[in-house]
């Protein structure tokens, strides 16, 4: 049995057991990690003497009495989410010198639930691409095509995963950064409603015009392990602004054939041919289940579109992003230094405009809960294709994989603040995972990731890269 390619879930159930020590099961990780990590490049910072001592202490918890649903589970984080002791760099020299004293609510919830911090992973600098690239910690490979990029902003976790160094991984999601990442390397990510999951000790803070746009969300190999984690990290926090105490409704796939399914069909001039074979694959499955299934259309997506780039683009990059970079700006990457050429151009931001903003921001996401009142999920593209190649992405027709065009139908929920969850069907004719994305009325994730698990159970896909 090779240890590091079990589920979470398996990992726990047999922890509990005492059928395999945690003990056992993060040196087995560590291994790994050493043997993979050099070319991947995916943990940027480990801590192995603390992580083993907590294996010991899940070891002696696993004969007590106790709600531990992740006992021994290995979990890496982000690199922008506080975890005492750890570097919290968002991938940028500005902030090398930075350690968090404590952890996030979040990290607290997986600790208190038995899981092993094995260290954090590389993320673009100040998350800001759709790529991992960053001249603190070099670049992060794709698991499936090392001349490939394990996307952005949480593309070491997604690498992580992936490649059975870490079970599970919590990244953050501002326009795509769990989602897209996860496409790319053949995992699953959850994007939560905001305040399902706290996001307080995120760098940067999920507060003000972004509290409803930026959220944490996990990243594992199934929907069953991704449901795990979510059950553990999600509740309130009421230092979070947008902290929602939601009570859960249970939802399974026998309900499927109740529910009506909009499936979302971009242009193929647009996306590739794979990506829409794999929507429709995964709209098929759904029908065949028994849902009702027809195409969706909305003008919702449009406006969504621009005005998230106003928001994360011109606001977040433009304003929030060279605040805390200026007088460093010769320390930054290439690529950083080009986004906020873009972010910072002509025209400025008024007071007025960020006001209308905010104002149409609500009114928008007030009129696409009307448009799919009659709807349970949607069926989308995650973004255009596969995985690029390393260099070839960026924020406008200079290059090949141009992160306005190419992201968008992910950072449409971002804007408009619905759960997400991307999950693997498909691999391209190079073998690089296809993945499809499902859409949720928001505080549905319970039928969000019943309806992706049905998609999953039908899909037959394999995780190549745990060979």
């Amino acid at each position: 049995m090779q240890l590091t390619s079990l589920s979470a879930s398996e990992m726990a159930h047999l922890v509990r057991r005492r059928e395999i020590s945690a003990v056992e099961l993060t040196q087995a990780h560590f291994d790994r990690i050493q043997c993979l990590n050099p070319a991947l490049n995916a943990f940027v910072h480990l801590q192995p003497d603390r992580a083993m001592d907590n294996a010991h202490a899940a070891d002696e918890r696993a004969s007590a009495h106790g709600n531990f649903p992740l006992l021994g589970v290995p979990v890496s984080i982000k690199s922008c989410i506080e975890t005492a002791g750890l570097p919290c760099e968002a991938g940028s020299r500005v902030r090398s010198e930075y350690v968090a004293a404590d952890d996030a609510t979040l990290v607290k919830r997986l600790k208190a639930a038995g899981a092993i911090i094995l260290g954090n992973t590389n993320c673009a600098e100040m998350l800001m691409a759709y790529d991992t690239d960053n001249v603190l910690h070099g670049r992060t490979c794709n698991p499936y095509d090392r001349s490939r990029t394990a996307g952005g902003s949480s593309g070491g976790d997604a690498a992580v995963v992936a490649s059975g160094m870490g079970a599970l991984g919590v990244g953050s999601d501002g326009g795509g950064s769990v989602r897209v990442p996860a496409h790319f390397c053949g995992i699953c990510g959850l994007k939560p409603t905001p305040g399902r999951i706290s996001a307080t000790g995120h760098f940067p803070p999920s507060v003000g015009p972004f509290s409803t746009m930026g959220v944490v969300g996990p990243m594992a190999r199934s929907i069953r392990d991704l449901r795990l984690m979510f059950s553990v990290i999600a509740g309130p926090d009421f230092a979070d602004p947008v902290a929602a105490d939601y009570v859960v409704r249970d939802f399974d796939d026998a309900s499927i054939p109740k529910l009506r399914i909009g499936v979302v069909e971009p242009s193929r001039t647009s996306v590739s041919a794979e990506t829409i074979a794999a929507v429709n694959r995964a709209a098929r499955i759904l029908e065949h289940a028994g849902a009702a299934v027809e195409h969706f259309r909305s003008p919702s997506f449009e406006c969504a579109e621009r005005l998230w780039r106003t928001l994360f683009v011109r606001i977040a990059g433009g304003m929030l992003v060279a605040k805390a970079v200026a007088g460093h700006e010769e320390e930054l990457s290439p690529a950083l230094r080009k986004f906020l050429a873009i972010a910072t151009g002509p025209p400025a931001v008024t007071a007025d405009e960020l006001l209308e903003t905010l104002i149409e921001r609500d009114l928008v996401r007030q009129g696409f809960l009307t448009e799919i009142q009659s709807y349970d999920a949607l069926v989308l593209p995650v973004c255009a294709g596969p995985a690029f190649r390393h260099g070839e992405g960026g924020w406008d027709d200079s290059f090949t994989a141009n992160y306005l065009r190419d992201m968008r139908y992910s950072q449409w929920f971002n804007l408009l603040g619905l759960p997400a969850v991307s999950l693997p069907l498909d691999r391209s004719a190079e073998g690089l995972p296809i993945g499809v994305q499902i859409v949720a009325h928001p505080f549905q994730e319970s039928l969000l990731l019943a309806v992706a698990e049905s998609v999953e159970k039908e899909s037959g896909w394999t995780h190549a890269a745990l060979a």
